[in-house]
Formats: structure tokens, sequence, C-alpha cells
């Protein structure tokens, strides 16, 4: 699939060596009545380390379900034993608060913040950037999906079914 003239894409990249990228997204269901959050752990060689589809609540806006995806993929990520991280979201707002650490904010959302900034206080060392959602594709997919999902699906070192597609379009572009 090509391109629109004048619209910017970005292929994900892999991480260096001895490190790992966490990519993650948030949906927001039709009707509003849920959302959904995709979040996955890949190695230099573009490897799934760990993936992730669960179903949230209802959420007010894009910042709220984005910030919840990204404390479920910290504590995924955290839970799993991986400290050596890159981070990557496609929400401007969320990714430059979450770079904000242990900032008073009086936002709706400050508890949340307050436990991402906690979980990245746990990491060996950690990078934190704002992609395009062509870079982002695979949580994107493992964000929707959650739709499908009774609470959440985990997978451990294996490629998640819903985003093979996606990540075969990865491993071509990077």
């Amino acid at each position: 699939t090509g391109s629109s003239p004048g619209v910017v894409t970005q292929a994900w990249q892999p991480p260096p060596c001895w490190q790992y990228k966490l990519n993650f997204d948030g949906a927001i269901f039709e009707g509003g009545d849920g959302s959904g959050y995709g979040a996955v752990i890949r190695n230099d060689k573009g490897q799934v380390m760990v993936a992730i589809s669960a179903k949230g609540g209802a959420v007010i806006d894009s910042e709220e379900v984005e910030a919840l995806a990204c404390r479920k993929a910290l504590e995924v990520a955290v839970d799993t034993g991986f400290t050596d991280l890159i981070i990557e979201g496609d929400n401007a707002a969320v990714m430059k608060t979450i770079t904000q650490v242990q900032q008073e904010t009086y936002s709706q959302l400050g508890l949340i913040y307050e436990d991402i900034w906690c979980l990245l206080a746990g990491l060996n060392s950690v990078m934190v950037s704002c992609v395009r959602r062509s870079a982002n594709n695979v949580a994107h997919v493992l964000a929707k999906h959650a739709r499908l999902v009774a609470n959440e699906l985990v997978w451990m070192k294996e490629d998640p079914p819903p985003a093979v597609e996606a990540l075969y379009l990865d491993s071509n572009l990077s």
C-alpha cells in the first residue's frame, strides 16, 4: 500500500542490542462503552518477547485511554522482568507528560501518571519517545483486538495472531 502525497509515515525501528522496545496504544470502542489496551515488547531482532491485548472500561478521551494503556504496558513489562526499555506511544500529550517525571499534576489523570512514574522509577534504563501511528501499528492492532477479549490475553515469546500482519509489515520496513 502506498502513501498519499504529503502524508508522512514512520517505520518501526528495532532497539539497540541489550535493550527492548515497548510500544503501547489505546483504543476507544465505538459507542464509548469500553476501551482496549495493546502493548508489545520486542528485542533488537524485532522478535516479540511479550504482547498483551486487554479490555478496559469507559474513558473520557484519547489521553485517558492512552495513559491507562501506558500504565498497563509498564505493569506487564515490570511483571515479566524487562527493565531496559525504549517506550514508544503515539499520543504526544501522554508521552510529554510521562517524561516530566514527578511533576505536580492536577489533571484528572494525575493518579494514573503517578503510577506510571513509579513504574518508570523501577526500571534500569528508560527512553521515552513519541512516534507516528505508522511506527506503532502492532500495539494499535492489539488495542483494537481487545474488543473481542474477555479480560486480557498475553503472549510470551510468540507472535500474537491478531498482529501477525502488522509484525510482518514492520519487519519489511525496518
